[in-house]
């Protein structure tokens, strides 16, 4: 019996301490030192009445399709291996799309356009794949290329640091401001 009470106490403290006390610490300093991106680091929008409207999160990609958005890289995400047969048929599966949606493009893919990031929720490009699909952009709204160009500038942000990391284009945003959203 005073092996059970004993186990009973360590859960019950356990469950006060792992369940509670550090989730609310952890929670307080989030939303104390980062509050956007602890509150999911909403895109809204007002609109002209006054409203706002939520268009996603600048951490979490949404998938677009339609020619005239730019179009981030593949969701979901794979484990498989570089080298595999199956890797391999969903990059031709990737690459037969993109030449489905812009078949006058006849420039190299960027890689990260036919492979999905390892979360499967990358809402970023490479400035090459954002680079890739200004033409069609530019084309299917009738805008300029220089247009283009100077939203995806915008929108693109520099190696962290300085040093770490590679440059990368916010899709969500690109497009919000396409839209004159932004």
């Amino acid at each position: 019996m005073n092996g059970l009470r004993s186990a009973f106490l360590c859960l019950l403290i356990m469950t006060v301490l792992c369940g509670v006390i550090y989730p609310g610490i952890v929670t307080v300093i989030a939303q104390t030192m980062f509050p956007s991106q602890a509150d999911g680091s909403v895109v809204s929008v007002t609109l002209q009445d006054g409203t706002q409207k939520v268009y996603g999160s600048s951490l979490i990609a949404q998938e677009f399709s339609d020619p005239k958005y730019l179009i981030g890289r593949s969701m979901g995400t794979t484990n498989l291996s570089p080298v595999s047969e199956e890797q391999e048929r969903l990059v031709a599966e990737r690459i037969a799309w993109w030449h489905s949606l812009d078949p006058d493009n006849k420039k190299d893919i960027p890689m990260d356009l036919v492979t999905a990031s390892g979360s499967g929720v990358d809402p970023n490009i490479s400035p090459s794949g954002a680079a890739y699909q200004v033409e069609r952009i530019a084309r299917e709204r009738g805008i300029s290329e220089e247009s283009v160009k100077a939203i995806i500038a915008e929108n693109t942000a520099g190696r962290f640091l300085g040093f770490w990391g590679e440059p990368s284009v916010n899709v969500l945003n690109v497009n919000l401001a396409l839209d004159g959203l932004r």
